[in-house]
């Protein structure tokens, strides 16, 4: 009996353990931007998946130029097109099925939020910018 509780623990904080390390893994850099853009200047970056023609992503687009406007500096974005086609294994890799749709990446390179689909509004992603150590 002793041995099961031993072996139930152990395994509890084995499980937990892959868990943490799982929440925050490497960003894919799929494409030449995010292969530039990530942890290219130790700060985070807002992959900004979005295609260019569609209305709930200019809506999107609008909001994270103020936020760039008002945070001057201090991330970057990264874009990634629906209607490029060299985009494409980016939306795969970060398992992105609709649009617009954010990820932030920290200054690491590791995935810290990913956020609902559709638009994000500039309180939302200051607070995740801020939520970054």
């Amino acid at each position: 009996m002793k041995n099961r509780i031993i072996v139930l623990i152990t395994a509890s904080l084995l499980t937990a353990a892959t868990i943490a390390i799982a929440a925050n893994p490497l960003a894919p850099l799929s494409t030449p931007e995010l292969k530039k853009t990530i942890s290219s200047n130790g700060k985070p970056t807002l992959v900004f998946f979005q295609n260019p023609y569609g209305g709930p992503c200019k809506s999107q687009k609008s909001i994270l130029d103020k936020l760039t406007e008002q945070r001057k500096g201090s991330f970057n974005i990264a874009s990634v097109n629906a209607m490029n086609q060299n985009d494409q294994k980016a939306f795969n890799d970060y398992g992105v099925r609709s649009l617009p749709s954010l990820v932030l990446v920290d200054s690491a390179g590791k995935i810290s939020r990913v956020f609902s689909p559709g638009i994000q509004n500039i309180e939302a992603i200051s607070s995740a910018l801020d939520g970054l150590k």
